[in-house]
């Protein structure tokens, strides 16, 4: 089977349930399709788009709307394709002049952000909150023999590997992009810390919160635009369910710590085309068992064959 199902679970459950899914690439006129195709599988339904919905602001906007007009609400964490300058995006904005104006069409939508206070999901699973992270990276996820960011890019490039963000991510008006990384975590871990102890969270950003995921790369030195490691401990420093993310074009549940990780990508068109690559989009993240369920032993999840665009 070469395409993913959209199609409603037989097991399909009562009651709302928390949804999500990441890098719906709505470039690609297949992934239109299979946004097309993307319904809740009960009324109240929350989903989570964990980033990548496009590169220009239209396509994004048109997908964000698909979906809030089928799910009860919607929750974006960018990705970096969002925060790209393409040439044919006629807004032209850079930077954050970029990421806030997707919050305010965000916003407009009635799809909360990572701006917006972090909503309680009371249905199946619940109570938790649901904190949409954007953080960005700092180039610290770097092979063992780089010593700096310097070192690590230079074998990058050797290898061949050069993620387009290189060229299209600005960083305006912070100097770099590590700089505005910086302060996207220092913010972040402020409102985090801020939270209920007491209710678990749902940890939503488009790249890993640990390393560990990345060890699967076919090339490491992409690993260096894949996350920050002052997010190592996140997951334990606050009371969390559950980590969503995108980004690897690898669907998988992986455990880290007891805390269970779910990729929820959805990939290029070539990728999720792929033999053995079928599965089922949206992922339900929460149980009626509750929020913390246990790992599988030895389970550290199936892996999909699936690699990024960009290797």
């Amino acid at each position: 089977m070469n395409e993913i199902n959209t199609e409603h679970r037989a097991d399909r459950p009562r009651g709302p349930q928390l949804l999500a899914v990441s890098d719906l690439h709505v470039a690609h006129a297949e992934n239109r399709t299979i946004v097309e195709g993307l319904r809740p599988e009960s009324d109240g339904d929350w989903l989570i788009v964990a980033g990548d919905v496009g590169e220009r602001t239209e396509q994004i906007a048109w997908a964000l709307r698909t979906l809030r007009d089928r799910f009860a609400q919607v929750i974006w964490a960018p990705g970096n394709h969002e925060l790209w300058t393409p040439k044919q995006d006629p807004a032209g904005l850079r930077g954050v002049g970029r990421y806030e104006h997707l919050v305010e069409v965000c916003r407009d939508l009635g799809v909360l952000t990572p701006e917006d206070p972090y909503a309680l999901w009371e249905g199946t699973g619940g109570p938790v909150r649901i904190a949409p992270l954007f953080l960005l990276y700092d180039y610290t996820f770097r092979t063992p023999t780089a010593a700096n960011k310097e070192e690590s890019l230079a074998q990058a490039r050797a290898a061949g590997v050069v993620c387009t963000d290189e060229f299209y991510l600005h960083p305006d008006p912070y100097a770099s992009r590590e700089e505005w990384c910086d302060a996207r975590v220092a913010y972040t871990e402020e409102r985090l810390a801020a939270c209920d102890p007491e209710v678990p969270l749902v940890l939503v950003n488009h790249y890993p919160l640990v390393r560990a995921p990345l060890d699967i790369l076919r090339l490491p030195e992409f690993a260096q635009w894949c996350g920050t490691e002052r997010t190592a401990d996140w997951h334990l420093r606050f009371n969390t369910a559950v980590v969503v993310y995108g980004h690897l074009h690898i669907p998988r549940t992986t455990w880290h710590d007891g805390v269970r990780f779910e990729e929820v990508s959805v990939g290029y068109p070539r990728e999720w085309k792929r033999p053995g690559h079928a599965r089922t989009v949206p992922r339900r993240i929460l149980t009626a068992a509750g929020a913390g369920a246990s790992a599988p032993d030895g389970q550290a999840g199936r892996l999909l064959d699936a690699l990024h665009d960009d290797l």
